[in-house]
């Protein structure tokens, strides 16, 4: 009898041997792969850690260096770095090409290719930008207490180190550098141990240490206390600084001089201005309330002069400014230096026209800088719009006060502002009687954080961060 099973184990033997030839292969080779890929991981990994610490690396050169935009070498980059582990090994390399600030901005951008020593051939690229803020973080920026009436609506962060009263609406956080403080208006709400960010409108808010409700209908970002201060008196090094850049490389007048109160500033979109003496003031008329009309009566022009390269205007005398710009950026200032001792020697920046942008992209910016203050003269447009980041040093910005029982230019309609306000004292562009302005809209201008006009008042020499990109 033939045994027909035979032969059937080294059959199996075969087809089992075969599938274990086929599995230990495929893990032989899934295993090779796994080993590839984690030393692909690994070199790109190290590349990126190593692009990485390109932008940590020039950061603190920054810090250290705020203006040295080609890494302490004095030549255009790019700038080759080494990178070590803890123990000194070379794991990476990084290379640097930095790109400065444009004129009027704080803005660098730092660009980093990280490589790893291990395969050279795996490379990431970052791209960062970091600049410094301006004290146009703020929408209003103020020292003193102040107030904010009903009918305002500022669109924009606040902050004053003082006490704030806010009857309108905030569409933005509102800080004071206070805690409490003491409301001096004769129609306060509460006096004595108010919240140093508190409103009237009804229901009032509670004095202090009864909590502060979240009034949503007034403050739509909520409200903070006790946070750090401006220190105005520091803009006083920085008016220097502007002052040597507008005799250097920029547009410089000393006083207009005997038989003159100041100079007229007409701004033009082909990146001229008009420049004028002011002979005198225009007549109060029927107004009263301030000695001058702050308007330009008769005037004497001098010239029309192109924009300087640095944009910065600087004159020791009054100034009034209107007009358009496009494409341009400036810082306009009206101070007198070295500083005088008598205050009313101090001098102002006037406005009654129109100050206008063309371009809403950052493109166009405009600073204005008042020793004393930045105001609105009697004969002011009643619709009247400025686009400009506006800074009173040591008084306020404003509308200068007046009245009159047949004064026509008592009562103003709407004020418009693009930009931002940081005033001294209390701003204000009406009064408690119904003269001024009804309707003020401020609106913030979001590019002046980090792209301010030439040269403008910072609030910190730290860059911050703002904005983190892998390139692909």
């Amino acid at each position: 009898m033939i045994n027909k099973k035979k032969g059937i184990i080294i059959v199996q033997t075969l087809v089992f041997a075969a599938v274990a030839v086929v599995i230990i292969g495929a893990l032989g080779s899934w295993a090779a792969t796994t080993v590839k890929d984690s030393r692909i991981a690994f070199n790109r990994e190290q590349a990126f850690q190593s692009a990485e610490a390109g932008i940590d690396y020039y950061r603190w050169h920054l810090a250290h260096a705020p203006l040295d935009y080609q890494d302490g070498t004095g030549t255009i980059g790019p700038y080759i770095h080494i990178l070590q582990d803890k123990n000194g090994a070379d794991v990476g390399q990084f290379s640097l090409d930095i790109i400065p600030p444009p004129v009027g901005s704080t803005i660098v951008t730092i660009k980093s290719i990280g490589s790893s020593n291990s395969d050279s051939s795996y490379v990431r690229k970052i791209t960062s930008a970091v600049a410094k803020p301006s004290i146009a973080k703020y929408s209003v920026a103020g020292n003193n207490a102040m107030r904010f009436g009903s009918g305002t609506e500022i669109f924009g962060p606040i902050h004053v180190n003082g006490g704030i009263r806010f009857d309108g609406l905030a569409h933005n956080v509102v800080t004071s550098g206070a805690t409490t403080y003491t409301d001096t208006d004769s129609d306060a709400c509460t006096t004595s141990n108010s919240y140093a960010v508190h409103t009237c409108l009804s229901p009032q808010d509670p004095t202090s240490p009864a909590a502060l409700p979240p009034r949503p209908d007034v403050f739509e970002a909520g409200r903070l206390i006790s946070q750090p201060t401006i220190s105005f008196s520091s803009f006083t090094t920085d008016l220097s600084t502007l002052k040597l850049n507008a005799v250097t490389n920029g547009f410089y007048r000393d006083a207009a001089g005997s038989g003159f109160v100041g100079y007229h500033i007409i701004l033009k979109t082909n990146d001229t201005f008009d420049l004028y003496k002011i002979n005198s003031w225009a007549g109060l008329g029927n107004c009263s309330g301030t000695a001058s009309s702050w308007s330009v009566g008769t005037q004497t022009l001098q010239g029309n002069y192109i924009f300087p390269s640095n944009g910065i205007i600087f004159i020791q005398d009054h100034v009034v400014i209107d007009g358009q710009i496009s494409d341009a950026r400036l810082t306009i200032v009206a101070a007198v230096l070295p500083v005088p001792s008598n205050p009313s020697n101090y001098k102002n920046i006037i406005i009654n026209n129109d100050i206008l942008y063309t371009n809403y992209d950052g493109t166009d910016a405009i600073g204005l800088i008042g020793q004393n203050g930045v105001m609105v003269g009697m004969t002011s447009e009643d619709n009247l719009k400025i686009d400009a980041a506006l800074i009173a040093q040591n008084n306020r910005v404003g509308r200068f006060y007046y009245v009159g029982g047949s004064c026509a230019w008592k009562n103003r309609a709407v004020i418009s502002l693009f930009g931002m306000i940081a005033s001294y004292t209390r701003y204000g562009f009406a009064y408690t009687n119904g003269t001024g302005y009804a309707i003020r809209n401020i609106t913030y201008d979001a590019n002046l954080l980090y792209a301010p006009p030439p040269n403008f008042p910072l609030t910190s020499n730290q860059y911050d961060i703002l904005s983190w990109q892998e390139e692909k």
